[in-house]
Formats: structure tokens, C-alpha cells, sequence
């Protein structure tokens, strides 16, 4: 899970790069994204250690902040289901980037939840 969780890092630091440059690059709120993907692909990297324990729990830490992030950025699936509905929305740009780190960070949790359970039936 470790090379997965630096993965999905480097897609969210690519999201929030080009959020940033698609929006002129004068919101530095776009970078979120990136910040999130930067702790994540760093927290992957801590945990490629062959100490089982110390990478569990830098994975366990690592799927938290992922929760917490798609958890705070759910909303804007809605608000993207309602532009593409023809409503219109005061920042596009960001309602797209919140989306997309949201449902990022959705497949990121589901596939570490997985892996937890995958591993606890393997030590069984």
C-alpha cells in the first residue's frame, strides 16, 4: 500500500497544479489539493519500511488524512452534479477540483480498507 498511497500523492499534487494554473494562478486555495498529495506521498514513502508495525501505523495515518479530506470535500460532488445540471456555481474551477480530490480520495480509502482487511484475515 505504500507505492499506492505515494501514487495517489503524486495524482492529487498533479490536481492541484493544474487547478492552480487553470485558475491564473492567483487562488492559492487551488493547491490544496497538492498539499494533501504532498503529505500523503510522504507519509508512502516513511512507510516502504520493513518495520511491520511502524507501517502500520504510518498507513493507518495515512488513510486518516485521506478520510479527513474526502470527508471535507464531499460537497462538491454535489455542487459538480448541480453545474452539470446547468445551475451555476461562483467558482467552477474549485467545484471541479473538490470533486475530483473528493472521488480521489474515495477510491484511495476504499482500496486501503481493503488492503487493512486483506492483511487482518492474512494474519488469522
Amino acid at each position: 500500500m505504500a507505492i499506492t498511497t505515494i501514487f495517489f500523492g503524486f495524482l492529487l499534487i498533479l490536481l492541484g497544479v493544474f487547478g492552480y494554473v487553470d485558475t491564473g494562478s492567483h487562488a492559492p486555495t487551488a493547491l490544496i489539493p497538492a498539499y494533501v498529495g504532498a503529505v500523503l506521498a510522504i507519509l508512502g514513502w516513511f512507510a516502504r519500511t520493513p518495520n511491520p508495525k511502524r507501517r502500520m501505523m504510518i498507513m493507518h495515518i495515512a488513510v486518516t488524512i485521506g478520510l479527513l479530506g474526502f470527508l471535507g470535500t464531499v460537497p462538491g460532488i454535489y455542487h459538480w452534479v448541480q453545474m452539470m445540471q446547468g445551475h451555476q456555481v461562483l467558482r467552477p474551477v474549485a467545484e471541479q477540483d473538490k470533486a475530483a480530490m473528493s472521488l480521489i480520495l474515495l477510491a484511495y480509502v476504499l482500496l486501503c480498507v481493503r488492503s487493512f482487511i486483506n492483511a487482518r484475515r492474512a494474519r488469522a
